[in-house]
Order: C-alpha cells, then sequence, then structure tokens
C-alpha cells in the first residue's frame, strides 16, 4: 500500500538547515501494523509529516518518492494531496490540547471532513459524526458532539482525534504519539481501542512512539530510527528478542524490567544525539557506541539483511541475547 524511497527531508531557516530524515526506505502493507521507534529528534514525526506533506514548503526541501496506491503523494498538486489527507489518510497528532481547534465544537471538526470528502449533507454529517465517537467509546456521543474540547478529559480529547481521523474510513492510519501524555490505564485503552479498529475497518497502522511497550503490545513490525536514517528494520520479536544494532540494544537496556533482580540499574545510553545540523560522516550512533571501530567513524553503513524479514545498519554488531 505504502512504499517510501531514499526519502529525504531538509529544513531551512534563517541560514540554519537541519537534515532531519536521511534517506529513509519502507513498506506498508494492507491492514499491517508498523512501529517507529527512536528518540526524540530521531526523525520519526518529521517521516510522516513529510509523507503527509504537512511540513511548509517554505522551508522545506524534500526528495525521495512516496508512493501510496500507485500514486507519488510527493508529486500531486495540493489540491490533488487534500483529497488524500483525511479521505486516504488518517493522522492522529501527538497532543489532542493542541490538535484540537478550542473555539469549535467537537461536532464541526467531525463534520467538516465529512463533508468534504464524503459529499454528504450536514445532517448526514453529523450522524456520521456520531456513530464515529461510539466507535471510540465515548458515552452518550449524541449529546457530547456538541461540547467543545475543554470539556473532555485528556483521554476523552484522544478519543475524538482517534475519531476524526477514521470518520472517513481511511486506507492507512499514523497515530504519531498517541499515547504521550496519558496515564498507563488511558494508554492501554488507546492502544486496544486503536487494534480493535484496525480490525474492524481494515486499515493498515503506522504507529509512532518512543514507548517500547506500547510497540511490543500492537505492533507486528518494528523500526528503530536514529539520526534521521533507519538502523534496524524487523518483526517485533526479531527486534525485542535479538537486537542486532547497538542502539536498538541500548534502547531495550534503558527499560525498566520486572524480571530483573531489585536493585539492577538501568543502563542509559551514554552521550547525546547527534545535531542533525551537521552532516557527520560515519554512522551517527558512533560517537555513543561502545563497540565502534575505526570504520564506523568513516563509512556510513548501510542497511544489510541479518535474515529474510530483519536488517540493521551496523559494521560490527551481532546481537546481544537481549529478552523482552
Amino acid at each position: 500500500m505504502l512504499d517510501v524511497v531514499d526519502l529525504d527531508v531538509r529544513l531551512s531557516r534563517r541560514g540554519e538547515s537541519v537534515h532531519a530524515v536521511r534517506g529513509v526506505n519502507f513498506q506498508v502493507a494492507e491492514g499491517e501494523t508498523l512501529g517507529v521507534v527512536g528518540e526524540s529528534g530521531s526523525g520519526k514525526t518529521v517521516s510522516v509529516m513529510a509523507i503527509m506533506r504537512l511540513l511548509d514548503p517554505k522551508i522545506t526541501r524534500t526528495a525521495g518518492q512516496v508512493v501510496f496506491d500507485g500514486r507519488d503523494l510527493l508529486k500531486l498538486s495540493e489540491t490533488e494531496m487534500r483529497a488524500v489527507r483525511g479521505k486516504e489518510i488518517g493522522m492522529i497528532f501527538q497532543d489532542p490540547m493542541t490538535a484540537l481547534n478550542p473555539v469549535l465544537s467537537v461536532e464541526r471538526q467531525l463534520t467538516e471532513s465529512l463533508e468534504i470528502h464524503e459529499r454528504v449533507t450536514r445532517r448526514q454529517a453529523r450522524t456520521r459524526a456520531i456513530d464515529a465517537l461510539e466507535l471510540v467509546g465515548i458515552p452518550d456521543p449524541a449529546g457530547r458532539v456538541r461540547d467543545y474540547p475543554h470539556q473532555f478529559s485528556g483521554g476523552m480529547r484522544q478519543r475524538v482525534l482517534i475519531a476524526m481521523a477514521i470518520a472517513c474510513r481511511p486506507k492507512l492510519l499514523i497515530a504519531d504519539e498517541a499515547t504521550t501524555a496519558l496515564d498507563v490505564t488511558i494508554q492501554a485503552q488507546i492502544v486496544e481501542l486503536v487494534a480493535q479498529l484496525r480490525q474492524e475497518l481494515g486499515m493498515a497502522v503506522i504507529w509512532i512512539s518512543h514507548d517500547l511497550g506500547v510497540v511490543a503490545g500492537s505492533c507486528a513490525r518494528a523500526q528503530v530510527m536514529y539520526g534521521g536514517r533507519i538502523v534496524e528494520t524487523g518483526t517485533v520479536n526479531e527486534i525485542f528478542t535479538d537486537p542486532q544494532h547497538p542502539y536498538t540494544t541500548g534502547l531495550l537496556g534503558s527499560i525498566p524490567r520486572l524480571d530483573r533482580a531489585a536493585g539492577t540499574p538501568l543502563q542509559p545510553i551514554p552521550g547525546q544525539p547527534p545535531d542533525l545540523r551537521i552532516d557527520v560522516e560515519g554512522c551517527a550512533f558512533a560517537e555513543r557506541c561502545t563497540s565502534a571501530v575505526s570504520k564506523c567513524k568513516t563509512t556510513t553503513p548501510v542497511l544489510e539483511a541479518v535474515s529474510s524479514s530483519h536488517r540493521k545498519s551496523c559494521w560490527v554488531h551481532t546481537g546481544s541475547g537481549v529478552v523482552a
């Protein structure tokens, strides 16, 4: 369904240029759930914002291909792209407080896309909006549809965002940090809800998160991003039980685990993420990697096959035996 080829994104403003995404390649099949993980600043959100063509064209230079259902989205006119957003690709944004318009009712924010994409009347759109709210578990949807965002809790606002994203029954749903700032109970409800909607509507899902537990519990396949590149990709089982990149191993090692002995310290990754304003020679993780050799600092590794479904971008690492 989606084939991203050599996606490259540079953001330039006031004389400074940030190379946020560097030659990213991945595919998403119909009905598949793909997890994208990595630290803040690794390029996860910029990648999907580029796919959706939501980055400011005045400061953005995008190269590569984003082929969705046979069309390169980067070559579509803005009018053609508007017909794709919301209708064929839905997106749940990070912060429900800022993603919802505080001066418009939930009804208006839900019905707008339905009226534009589905060519339905205002009354028909309102009925569809109520159905969408019911689908995502909002109590008394016919009454709550007239409310404003400030009248909902954080978890309910996130459900409203999901209702907006799936109102037109898209083929692909992008969930960008959909559980950020929510407590653990609400996080579990949102993850379960998206999984249920994927099955009922037959959508493919790209789930972006820094929470490895969310990805492990909701995705079939995962890719790890660092410094604007994909450094490892494979099935969730492969990524979590046999990580082949030292960055992936570091992420897993820094997570609290119930199966560790009491008092066992976490193992944080030393150093800081790379400055994306600088084009570094070699592997971007080399300065933080305890396994790095001289080649790592001079030559950028490419994704190579570990198995038929598992690929890594590393010159020396051969796995750690970590069991998730």
